[in-house]
């Protein structure tokens, strides 16, 4: 079993920068894949970026390549994900996944932990 809390959200100007962290514990945060997904009210979940157990294979949805970084520290059981150039379309809840996979996916049907979620607002 995995709990993940997620924080750092909150309200930014377009532009500017948030980083979210995602903090495992329940278990060794070992041999597990993590991804974060968001969605906006009145829209499904997508997906963000996702990385695998090394933190050595990122990748990223093509609205945010480029703005956003995955990254985890496995010694300290968190993942994070720095976001810059903020836009008012990154609004959204923004969860954290985990899945007993080597490899991170695209698909949140694919995940088997999540996050509560933390808001990201991004005003014009």
């Amino acid at each position: 079993q995995v709990q993940l809390v997620e924080s750092g959200g909150g309200l930014v100007q377009a532009g500017g920068s948030l980083r979210l962290s995602c903090a495992a514990s329940g278990r060794t945060f070992s041999n597990i894949a993590m991804g974060w997904f968001r969605q906006a009210p009145g829209k499904e979940r997508k997906f963000v970026a996702a990385i695998n157990w090394s933190g050595y294979s990122t990748y990223y949805a093509d609205s945010v390549k480029g703005r956003f970084t995955i990254s985890r520290d496995k010694v300290k059981s968190m993942v994070y994900l720095q976001m810059n150039s903020l836009k008012p379309e990154d609004t959204a809840v923004y969860r954290c996944a985990a899945r007993s996979s080597m490899y991170g996916s695209t698909s949140y049907s694919e995940y088997d932990y999540w996050g509560q979620g933390t808001q990201v607002t991004v005003s014009s």
